[in-house]
């Protein structure tokens, strides 16, 4: 679902608020010259938070990534996988039925990489992964070019 941030740039909170939110959020471009735009992505749960940076060119395809597992809503055989330029945030999604199972990974940036956390969600095939694709395609395309 997206939102807005205090500054009115936009925030994506993935799936049903459940014991662990995801929040990708702060689309920036560092550098007004280069196609780098990176975001901040948020779990929280009862245990904490884990927060990083991505690092992304134009958001490397994350909005359709996500629409080509919308439009194979009937399913697929096995995991289909992305990530981020600097693989600070992986997503691996796998068809269950009805449902998509998106396991997202949240990494610390190199050089020190202490840490990896792993969350699932799930979305309803089809109409469900379509509205997520069309937020996060609303979310990378907030900062210009």
């Amino acid at each position: 679902m997206i939102d807005y941030d205090d500054s009115g740039r936009p925030a994506v909170q993935v799936g049903d608020p459940g014991p662990v939110r995801l929040l990708l959020s702060e689309p920036t471009r560092p550098f007004e010259d280069e196609p780098t735009l990176d975001f901040l992505i948020r779990a929280c749960g009862p245990w904490g938070s884990v927060e990083t940076s991505v690092e992304t060119w134009n958001g490397d395809g994350l909005d359709t990534f996500l629409a080509s597992l919308a439009e194979d809503f009937r399913g697929w055989e096995g995991a289909r996988a992305w990530h981020s330029l600097c693989y600070d945030l992986t997503l691996s999604a796998e068809h269950r039925g009805s449902h998509v199972q998106l396991t997202w990974g949240i990494r610390d940036r190199a050089p020190s990489e202490e840490w990896h956390f792993e969350t699932t969600t799930t979305h309803a095939a089809g109409e469900d992964m379509r509205n997520l694709a069309a937020d996060i395609h609303t979310f990378t395309a907030s900062i210009a070019k």
